[in-house]
């Protein structure tokens, strides 16, 4: 299967010809349904190669085939030369026996969420590139105001920035534009601002800044279409908005980069718990979870553990002889593993259970394994939850900190008793 031509193949005694490529234009897809359906074909296996299965698959399914949609790494292992016709009967005989694992897929409005979400990823990591501009065209002016404002697109770095724009060189004046909750003095700042303003990267300055505005308008723009499809995923759920119980925020704590939706509401609608009491779940980790997984993974997933292996949350054990040859995450990405290991990075400073948990992990095997192992348990938290519809309960992650040092002290004691005994 590629961008241009697509290779089906189904058994002999369905057709003479029973290998056949067709192209990729809509007609074509149109010509490859009809035609398995003459086969009297319910059932078909797909690779998922890049983007290129989609419409087929949309297709097939709209026609009442099931579709079972591989990884191209699980078939490639037949021998001889490769070609399109072999792999299309090798996928097929596969198919026959029973023998492919499909991989997961969510339902069509979810896909549609997850397709915006994405695109919202895309254009958030466009407006970041161009804050390093901004910060590199102040750099060059040696303009130090990234050193004493913690962020330039801020409200106290926009309003200077707009004032050095619009021609104003007193650096007094310009200081005095910070707001009043800048950890910097006014004359910090005023020092900081004393650079060469050359034209040219005033210039620079000037576009970057625009193309900072525009990406952030497209992103408004996109979570306004993503509430659209949200409300409209909503409507088909039967969950009872009005056993919400919110979750309480601590002041400020929204990013400045979180979507003006309701997130907390429509999550509650499609899985009928609330997320947010999980530590690290956030408002952007929740929409993009929401798109990739839907409401009915877990239905997909027999157990947490299958669930936190699909995420690639779990180490890829090689045994042989009853010996352990290796144990290492496997590198592959997974957009809903790095949302979940996104989300155990900040228990590194956090006072709940899961921060404990994280900073024991840190302790015993360093921050990597520490991020890997906190994910793979917030991983399972959520799964759980959303399983049995429980709502969270921080005494289920581990021990708490009182405890953990009252078992330390104990080890400690006996380790002197026995010292005292030897002497």
């Amino acid at each position: 299967m590629a961008d241009t031509e697509m290779q089906v193949c189904v058994p002999e005694d369905r057709d003479g010809e029973n290998n056949r490529r067709f192209g990729s234009f809509t007609c074509e897809l149109t010509n490859i349904v009809s035609w398995l359906k003459e086969c009297h074909i319910t059932t078909v296996a797909m690779e998922a190669t890049g983007i290129y299965y989609l419409s087929l698959f949309l297709k097939l399914q709209d026609a009442g085939i099931e579709v079972i949609l591989v990884n191209p790494l699980d078939v490639k292992n037949l021998s001889g030369h490769k070609t399109d016709s072999a792999d299309a009967e090798w996928l097929m005989l596969l198919h026959r026996y029973g023998l492919l694992k499909p991989c997961y897929q969510p339902g069509n409005a979810a896909r549609q969420i997850r397709n915006l979400t994405r695109q919202r990823n895309n254009l958030l990591r466009s407006a970041e590139k161009q804050i390093l501009y901004i910060q590199k065209s102040l750099e060059l002016m040696n303009i130090k105001l990234s050193t004493v404002i913690s962020d330039v697109t801020g409200l106290s770095g926009r309003r200077i920035i707009s004032a050095i724009l619009a021609g104003n060189r007193v650096l007094e004046y310009l200081a005095s534009l910070a707001m009043s909750n800048c950890k910097a003095s006014k004359e910090e700042i005023a020092l900081s601002l004393e650079g060469t303003w050359d034209a040219d990267l005033l210039f620079t300055l000037k576009q970057s800044i625009e193309a900072y505005d525009f990406f952030m308008k497209k992103i408004t723009d996109c979570d306004q279409e993503i509430e659209k499809f949200l409300k409209l995923y909503q409507a088909q759920m039967d969950t009872n908005e009005e056993n919400l119980v919110r979750y309480k925020r601590k002041k400020n704590s929204r990013s400045k980069n979180a979507p003006v939706i309701d997130i907390e509401l429509y999550a509650f609608s499609v899985w009928g718990v609330n997320v947010f009491d999980i530590p690290g779940l956030k408002d952007t980790a929740v929409m993009q979870l929401i798109g990739e997984l839907g409401h009915d993974f877990t239905e997909k997933f027999e157990t947490a553990e299958k669930f936190s292996s699909w995420c690639n949350l779990v180490p890829n054990n090689k045994i042989s002889g009853e010996k352990l040859l290796s144990s290492r995450i496997m590198k592959k990405k997974n957009i809903v593993g790095q949302i979940f290991r996104t989300a155990a990075s900040p228990m590194a400073r956090d006072k709940s259970e899961m921060g404990y948990y994280y900073r024991r992990m840190r302790a015993k095997s360093g921050a990597l394994q520490a991020n890997v192992a906190t994910a793979h348990k917030i991983a399972k938290i959520f799964y759980t939850m959303v399983k049995t519809k429980h709502t969270y309960d921080s005494s289920k992650v581990g021990l708490v900190e009182k405890e953990i040092t009252e078992k330390k002290i104990a080890k400690l004691e006996r380790a002197l008793a026995r010292l005292r005994n030897v002497s």
